[in-house]
């Protein structure tokens, strides 16, 4: 996702009238049990407080990191609160980020569930971009499935188009069809509110729903759209994260989240 870099969430009731919010303080870094599932202590340079009790109904939170992020202590991001992340690997067909290899090998061994995922490039074929998606990115049982990223890019120094939507939902077939085929789980589609509606994603079968939405629920953003994570923030705080992150959310509780993990983990 391009970059768009709570006071803490046991005080969200409070955030219309605190403004910013301090970054929070740690909690003790202890070893996190296989698969627990722990409360977010996260702060928000630029909170919206009209969104503190939707966000406050969901219990699974996690992150999502590329190159921004160049110092994760992913233990102390455990200990408070990330129990999932999204880590951008590829864009293209000839970039791979450089944060890469240490935010997935870190994130594995913090017992962070992580899922990878790959930033469309509209100036180039869907088939090359999958297949170099495949090139970096190991199949591995229990990872989240993987994720394809599409959003228009007007600052992109190279591509900048914006072809017709029935072109761009062909694109989005086709990588759908050989994610799936090759790590044997559909991929995630994570997008914007501006790209959803202009190629109409609604249309699209066969892939769980990512979706962007700052300053309102995606039930107001994303009409009648059912969505597996919910990215709430791009001016997250999270102990053990120099600088912002992005924050998600995923949409069901802890029972809900490990039947998705079951149903949906790569195999």
């Amino acid at each position: 996702m391009l970059r768009r870099p709570l006071v803490l969430f046991a005080c969200l009731s409070l955030l219309a009238a605190c403004g910013g919010a301090p970054s929070p303080q740690g909690r003790t870094v202890a070893p996190v049990p296989a698969g627990a599932v722990t409360a977010p202590n996260f702060g928000d340079a630029q909170p919206h407080p009209e969104l503190a009790s939707a966000i406050r109904r969901h219990s699974v939170h996690g992150i999502d990191a590329a190159r921004f992020q160049t110092s994760i202590d992913w233990q102390t991001a455990r200990a408070n609160g990330v129990n999932f992340a999204f880590i951008k690997a590829t864009e293209g067909g000839d970039r791979v980020d450089e944060m890469f290899d240490s935010h997935w090998r870190g994130a594995a061994r913090a017992g962070v569930r992580r899922g990878a995922y790959h930033f469309f490039y509209h100036c180039r074929v869907p088939e090359e971009q999958a297949r170099w998606f495949f090139r970096h990115v190991p199949r591995r049982s229990g990872d989240l499935p993987p994720v394809i990223d599409m959003e228009w890019t007007p600052t992109s120094p190279t591509c900048t188009i914006r072809r017709p939507a029935t072109e761009i939902r062909a694109d989005a077939d086709v990588l759908i069809r050989m994610f799936t085929q090759h790590y044997g789980t559909a991929p995630i589609l994570y997008t914007t509110v501006d790209f959803y509606e202009d190629n109409q994603l609604w249309k699209l079968r066969g892939v769980d729903f990512w979706l962007r939405s700052v300053a309102a629920h995606p039930s107001d953003r994303y009409p009648g759209q059912h969505w597996a994570f919910w990215q709430y923030t791009s001016t997250g705080q999270v102990p053990g994260i120099a600088g912002a992150v992005d924050i998600n959310v995923f949409a069901g509780g802890e029972a809900a989240w490990a039947d998705w993990l079951a149903k949906r983990a790569q195999p």
